[in-house]
């Protein structure tokens, strides 16, 4: 772990004094194996962030959100998790197509905490995984390279009201988003979505409402 530091993390170490306890920190909680405590984690939470970067290494920062499960741990070192219809301009799924570095953020509000994981993602066309999450586009996997806990103390404790209806479901027809039939994109939706063109004021209506 004498590479977890680069040289503009050592120098405000140093600044503050704090490098010996984050050397001491990187042996005590960095792995780069999931264990099953954090398998367990991992895969208890519906909901995580997923940070992205491009060719020229500018970041993007996306919510990925869906029922518990979302995220399949596949072994020690290997995660997979789907990706679901979404705005059409694949800025995630794209970054990883030209740039394998990724980190992902697990946080449980309730029980307030959280896990950080960076590693290497990649997409392979028809994944036996895809059938795992219903309407599933494209499955997502991520090679570990390192991983950690981080100090809870700022998170904070919220509780879920409610799932988003909007999660696909096993044998239940999934509502498409009203954004969709908006006379804006009317005539660019994609084939699969061209019959949900529609009425302008029933689609605001149901934008305020959700």
């Amino acid at each position: 772990m004498s590479e977890f530091f680069h040289e503009g993390s050592r120098q405000l170490q140093d600044r503050f004094e704090t490098r010996p306890m984050a050397d001491r920190l990187v042996d005590a909680i960095v792995s780069g194996q999931i264990s099953l405590e954090d398998k367990v984690f991992i895969e208890e939470q519906n909901m995580f962030f997923f940070a992205t970067v491009d060719r020229e290494g500018r970041p993007n920062c996306s919510y990925k959100g869906g029922s518990v499960g979302l995220v399949k741990v596949i072994d020690e070192q290997t995660l997979a998790f789907p990706l679901y219809d979404g705005s059409g301009m694949y800025l995630s799924a794209g970054n990883v197509l030209v740039n394998e570095h990724v980190s992902l953020l697990f946080v449980d509000f309730q029980r307030q905490a959280r896990l950080r994981l960076n590693g290497s993602a990649f997409i392979q066309d028809d994944d036996p995984l895809q059938n795992h999450w219903p309407e599933a586009e494209l499955v997502l996997r991520v090679k570990v390279r390192e991983m950690f806990p981080n100090c809870p103390r700022y998170i904070h404790k919220m509780t879920l009201v409610e799932e988003s209806s909007f999660v696909p479901k096993q044998h239940c027809e999934t509502p498409a988003p009203a954004w969709k039939r908006l006379e804006v994109v009317a005539d660019v939706l994609p084939p699969r979505d061209a019959h949900l063109a529609g009425n302008e004021q029933d689609a605001a209506a149901a934008l305020n409402r959700n």
